[in-house]
C-alpha cells in the first residue's frame, strides 16, 4: 500500500515537474525575442548618452535631464497610449478581423501625432520651465539645445510605436529584430559623427537619435507595405481611421496614466538630483544608474509580458493550475537573469563609470552607486514580471514610499544622490515584497472571472 502511495505521489511530481518544464520552453519563447528587440531598441539612447558622457559633466547633466523631461511629457505619453492598440489589434486578430489591424494602426499613428505639437511647446520652453522648479539655468539652456534636436524623433516615434504594435500583434518579431539590429548598426557610428567629428556635441547626439527612429520608421514601413506576411493585415488609409480616433482615444488615454505613472516616478528622480549641491555631479551619476538600470529592465520586462500573455491564455481557457505554473516560471527566468546580472555589475563596478564618461570624480561616484543599483536588478526583475496585474501596489509602494524616502535621505540626510537612490531601493523592496505576496495567495478562479469580464468589455467597445 506505502509502496503504491508512494509511486503515485512520485508520478503526481513528475507530471508537474514535466509541466513546469514545458512552461518554461513556451514563455521562453515568447520572451527571447522580446528581450532581444526591447534591448537593442534602448541601445540607440544608452549609445547617445555614452557618447555625450566623453565631453564633459555639463553635456551629460544637461542630456540628462533633458532625456528625463523628453522621456516625462513625450516618449512615454506616446508608449502608453500606443498601448491601447494591443487591445484593438490583438481582439481583431483573434477574431480574423485581418483588415481591422491596419485600420487601427493608421488610427493610432494620426491620433499620436495630433497629441506631439502640445509636447513639442514644452520642449521648446524648456530653458524658461526648467529653472522654475529649481534647475541650474545653465543646465537648462543646454537641456533645451537637446530637446529641440529630439522633436523630429518624437514625430517619428508617433509612427514607429504603433508600427511596434502592429508586428507583436501578429508575432512578427523576426523583421523588428532585423531592423532594430540594422538601426543599431547605424546609430553608433553616426552619432559618433556628429558628436565629435563634427563637433555637434550633444545636439548630434540628438540628431542621430532622430534620424535612427525615422529609418527605423522607414524600414518597417516598407516590410508593412510589401512583405507577404502583411498581406491580410494591411489596409489603405482612409475615413474609417479617422472615425475611429474617439474609440482609439478611451482605451488609450487609461493605459497611458499607468504607463506614465510608472515611468515619471523614475524621471523624477533625475530632476530631484538637480535641486542637489553640485548638481552637475549628482544628475550625471544619476543619469548612468537609470541608464543601466533601465537597460537592464528591459530583459525583465520581457519576461512579464511573457508571463502576461501566458496568464491571460490560461486563465481564459479555465486552466487555473496552468496560470500559476507560467507565473512560477518567468520568475524563475527573472531570478536567474537578476543573480547573473546582478554578479556581472557588481564584479565590472570599478570600470562601470569609465564606459560612460572619462571624469574620475562621476566613475568613483558609479563605484559607490554600484551596490545599490544591484540591488535594484534583483527587485526590479521580481516586479517587473508581478507588476503586470498588480499596478496600484506598484504605485503606492513607489510614490508612498521610495520617492519620500530618497527626498528625506537625499536632503535632509545630506547623503545626496545616494539617499535618493536609496529610496528607489526601499520602494522596490516594497513593491516586490507585496507583489510576491499578492501572486501568492491570488485566487486564481476570482482571476479568471475578472479577465473574463474584463474581455467583455473590451469586446464591446470594439
Amino acid at each position: 500500500m506505502d509502496m503504491e502511495v508512494g509511486e503515485s505521489q512520485e508520478k503526481r511530481w513528475a507530471i508537474t515537474w514535466g509541466g513546469f518544464m514545458e512552461e518554461l520552453k513556451k514563455t521562453g519563447r515568447i520572451a527571447a525575442p522580446m528581450v532581444a528587440v526591447s534591448v537593442l531598441q534602448y541601445l540607440l539612447q544608452v549609445v547617445s548618452t555614452v557618447m555625450v558622457g566623453h565631453l564633459s559633466q555639463l553635456a551629460l547633466s544637461s542630456v540628462a535631464i533633458a532625456t528625463s523631461l523628453t522621456n516625462v511629457t513625450g516618449f512615454s505619453l506616446l508608449s502608453g497610449m500606443a498601448g491601447g492598440l494591443e487591445t484593438l489589434c490583438g481582439q481583431a486578430y483573434g477574431a480574423a478581423q485581418f483588415r481591422k489591424l491596419g485600420v487601427h494602426t493608421y488610427t493610432a499613428i494620426i491620433s499620436l501625432i495630433l497629441v506631439c505639437p502640445l509636447v513639442c511647446l514644452l520642449w521648446i520652453f524648456m530653458d524658461k520651465l526648467l529653472p522654475l522648479i529649481g534647475q541650474d539655468p545653465v543646465i537648462s539652456h543646454e537641456a533645451r539645445k537637446y530637446s529641440m534636436w529630439l522633436i523630429p524623433a518624437l514625430f517619428g516615434s508617433a509612427i514607429l510605436k504603433p508600427l511596434t504594435r502592429y508586428f507583436q500583434t501578429q508575432s512578427l518579431i523576426l523583421p523588428m529584430f532585423a531592423s532594430s539590429f540594422l538601426i543599431l548598426c547605424f546609430h553608433i557610428p553616426a552619432c559618433w559623427t556628429l558628436v565629435f567629428k563634427l563637433e555637434l556635441g550633444s545636439m548630434g547626439a540628438a540628431l542621430a537619435f532622430s534620424l535612427s527612429t525615422w529609418l527605423n520608421v522607414i524600414l518597417l514601413g516598407l516590410y508593412m507595405m510589401y512583405s507577404s506576411a502583411c498581406e491580410k493585415t494591411r489596409a489603405p488609409v482612409s475615413k474609417e481611421s479617422l472615425l475611429a480616433i474617439g474609440q482609439f482615444f478611451r482605451l488609450a488615454i487609461p493605459s497611458a496614466i499607468m504607463v506614465c505613472l510608472k515611468w515619471w516616478s523614475m524621471e523624477i528622480l533625475i530632476l530631484l538630483s538637480g535641486l542637489l549641491p553640485n548638481p552637475k555631479l549628482e544628475t550625471s551619476v544619476l543619469s548612468i544608474c537609470l541608464t543601466i538600470s533601465t537597460l537592464h529592465f528591459t530583459i525583465p520586462y520581457a519576461f512579464g509580458v511573457a508571463a502576461s500573455t501566458r496568464v491571460s491564455n490560461e486563465l481564459g481557457a479555465g486552466n487555473l493550475q496552468a496560470a500559476r505554473v507560467a507565473v512560477w516560471a518567468a520568475t524563475s527566468y527573472a531570478v536567474v537573469e537578476a543573480v547573473i546580472v546582478g554578479t556581472i555589475l557588481f564584479c565590472c563596478r570599478y570600470f562601470l563609470g569609465y564606459a560612460y564618461t572619462k571624469d574620475n570624480q562621476v566613475v568613483h561616484y558609479v563605484v559607490v552607486m554600484a551596490p545599490l543599483i544591484c540591488l535594484s536588478v534583483i527587485t526590479d526583475s521580481l516586479q517587473a514580471v508581478f507588476s503586470a496585474y498588480r499596478v496600484y501596489i506598484n504605485l503606492g509602494a513607489f510614490y508612498l514610499v521610495g520617492l519620500p524616502v530618497g527626498a528625506v535621505l537625499g536632503f535632509v540626510a545630506h547623503l545626496r544622490g545616494k539617499g535618493l537612490w536609496i529610496g528607489i531601493v526601499a520602494g522596490s523592496v516594497v513593491q516586490s515584497t507585496l507583489l510576491s505576496l499578492a501572486t501568492t495567495f491570488t485566487n486564481w478562479k476570482k482571476q479568471m472571472r475578472i479577465y473574463v469580464k474584463i474581455l467583455n468589455k473590451k469586446l464591446e467597445l470594439i
